[in-house]
């Protein structure tokens, strides 16, 4: 696996925010809520409505083309994210409120939907909201007849198969599971361990990041 980096609170105005880098790939994310929801039409009775908006900056890549607001890539990416994140948030203990969920890509090196999973998810610890579980995201791959881990833009690139999976580690739960290939069925399993590994090595590290910013909090706090 690539080296993990992340920072919290980031963005001032937000009421949580992160950095989250799986090597060269670099997101940064922002949450604002629970708060009133803006069109009352969306509201809903019994449980908050999750939003997510999913964008690259059009530096992430160092391809000159103009990315489109609102591509048809973006819109599916974001609505992939907007469901692995209502798995792990209890919206029922906010109801008729609205929690908003920005993730960005500011360097694209492969690994970039888990990336923003696991930035969205320290965004949302970092801003108070109730959650089941963490959720983690890791890709894993099939290439020249080697399983792989964490694939970067040229492994994934290379025409292989891979999966994207996201789970919610203490639940032994899978939230998320895309593939882009058909694999033989030993094959997959090989691959699905694999990613599964990957992601309770994310949530390893996520805890530790978050344990390492309350030690902070409660060092300025004076407690």
């Amino acid at each position: 696996m690539r080296q993990l980096r992340a920072q919290i609170g980031n963005v001032a105005k937000a009421d949580g925010s992160s950095v989250f880098e799986m090597g060269n790939t670099k997101v940064i994310a922002a949450v604002y809520g629970p708060r009133e929801v803006q069109n009352k039409s969306q509201q809903i009775s019994d449980q908050a409505l999750v939003r997510c908006e999913y964008s690259m900056a059009n530096f992430s890549t160092g391809d000159r083309m103009r990315k489109l607001k609102g591509d048809r890539r973006s819109t599916e990416i974001s609505l992939v994210i907007r469901q692995t994140m209502e798995a792990c948030i209890l919206t029922h203990l906010m109801p008729r409120s609205q929690i908003d969920i920005f993730v960005q890509v500011l360097q694209a090196d492969g690994g970039t939907r888990s990336a923003c999973i696991n930035a969205a998810t320290l965004a949302l610890a970092d801003a108070g909201i109730p959650m089941r579980d963490i959720v983690t995201s890791c890709s894993a791959g099939y290439l020249n007849s080697t399983p792989l881990l964490d694939l970067n833009y040229t492994e994934d690139s290379a025409g292989g198969p891979d999966v994207t999976l996201g789970i919610l580690p203490k639940l032994d739960k899978v939230t998320l599971l895309q593939m882009d290939a058909k694999l033989p069925v030993d094959i997959f399993e090989n691959v699905m361990q694999l990613a599964i590994e990957g992601c309770k090595a994310i949530a390893n590290y996520i805890r530790e990041v978050l344990l390492e910013n309350t030690n902070q909090l409660e060092y300025r706090r004076g407690l």
